[in-house]
């Protein structure tokens, strides 16, 4: 496998999805990356179907998390088993884990453990609250920090419409901390590049979403005003939200006031940028209750492949509101090699959405299917460790591996 992270070598003891989706990443980006699961039960979303691919076995949920790994089983409980992991962190890189704070230390592969055996390791962890605080020990999955950390209070239509908080339609806050790993981790193997040293990092959910409620959190923080939930419209924005057409919805993102105006020339209103009450986007974020009736009125009028046509010619950001049926299945789809295809044990053919990222000189791999549990654990305690035949039978005679 040849990327720009060849040569890394990475101990995935993740499950779930926010440390699972990096090693994914850093997979993608050509790192050598071992998934250790737990024998004969394995990480927690291969049960987590239907729909399943081949025996029920391997559910899609973990297909989407799991691309260029290799999976080799170990039971850390063990004592032989815990040997197995410092053997592989003395040879990582990185290590990614997510258990609860202080499970590791009890068998002696906490950071600080690995650090003694490798001190040049990377290690990763990924919890809900952090390792330090009030809250360290409790366990958080992506939809109580969804809500926990603000981003349900601002997600679904406002209460005068009848709507309520809603969370978003992916696992976003496990994904989006397990980017913030990703990227701090590549920092970590830069400066290892300049000090030989490795560092423990600190990856929580909470504080991961958080950081990236981005311009809702500094309205608040600069107005004084709390977010409030508007659908999807803008705060800062207007227009910039779905509209229903005669025969669906479309989507606007006016960015501008030279946009605003080439929108509204677009839709036989040229005078509405000349109003003074929306001339601007401040003034218009300030009278969008008058604005947006008057838009919603006249989008109603045409189908929406109708508008599309129009505010493109103009030259206004807009598009439909695709399933991801028509988005996975369409010719743009094609055109960009959105979906690709790898090569899984259990099936000639798996499709896998694509990584978005574009090397010029070092393109993104897509060598390895998810893994069936266990499938290289023999192959892995060879190559890594050089494990001889007889001492990889004795750990699974004892359940070790």
């Amino acid at each position: 496998m040849s990327g720009p992270l060849e040569g890394i070598r990475v101990l995935d003891m993740s499950r779930v999805l926010a440390g699972p989706w990096a090693g994914q990443l850093l997979g993608d980006f050509g790192a050598d990356v071992v998934k250790i699961e737990r024998p004969l039960v394995g990480d927690d979303t291969r049960h987590w179907g239907p729909p399943w691919l081949g025996d029920e076995s391997e559910a899609a949920y973990f297909l989407a998390a799991n691309r260029n790994k290799r999976s080799v089983t170990v039971d850390i409980a063990t004592a032989d088993g815990a040997n197995v992991i410092r053997d592989l962190a003395r040879e990582a890189d990185v290590v990614l884990e997510n258990f609860r704070v202080g499970t590791l230390q009890r068998y002696g592969l906490d950071a600080e453990s690995m650090a003694a055996v490798n001190p040049r390791l990377i290690y990763c962890s990924i919890t809900a609250y952090g390792q330090h605080g009030s809250r360290a020990h409790e366990p958080g999955y992506d939809a109580m920090i969804q809500a926990s950390a603000g981003l349900m209070s601002i997600t679904g239509a406002p209460d005068d419409e009848g709507g309520s908080p809603q969370k978003v339609g992916v696992a976003i806050s496990d994904i989006m901390a397990g980017m913030y790993a990703t990227t701090a981790i590549l920092a970590a193997l830069r400066e290892r590049d300049h000090t030989g040293k490795g560092q423990a990092i600190d990856i929580p959910l909470y504080d991961s979403q958080v950081a990236w409620l981005a311009n809702q959190a500094m309205n608040f923080l600069v107005g004084d005003v709390n977010p409030e939930r508007r659908g999807t419209a803008h705060p800062n924005l207007v227009p910039y939200q779905t509209f229903a057409t005669s025969d669906g919805y479309i989507t606007l993102a006016v960015g501008n006031d030279r946009q605003f105006a080439a929108c509204v020339s677009c839709i036989g209103k040229p005078e509405l940028a000349e109003d003074p009450r929306f001339g601007r986007n401040s003034d218009r974020v300030e009278n969008r209750e008058m604005l947006v009736p008057i838009l919603c009125d006249v989008f109603l009028t045409r189908t929406t492949s109708s508008w599309l046509q129009k505010l493109a010619a103009a030259g206004v950001p807009a598009g439909p509101v695709n399933s991801v049926a028509e988005v996975l299945t369409d010719a743009y789809a094609v055109e960009r090699g959105l979906v690709r295809t790898v090569q899984h044990a259990l099936d000639a053919k798996l499709p896998t959405v694509a990584n978005p990222v574009g090397f010029s000189r070092t393109p993104v791999c897509y060598g390895l299917a998810p893994p069936t549990l266990g499938q290289h654990t023999s192959e892995v305690l060879r190559e890594w460790l050089n494990y001889s035949d007889e001492k990889i039978e004795s750990l699974h005679t004892t359940g070790a591996i």
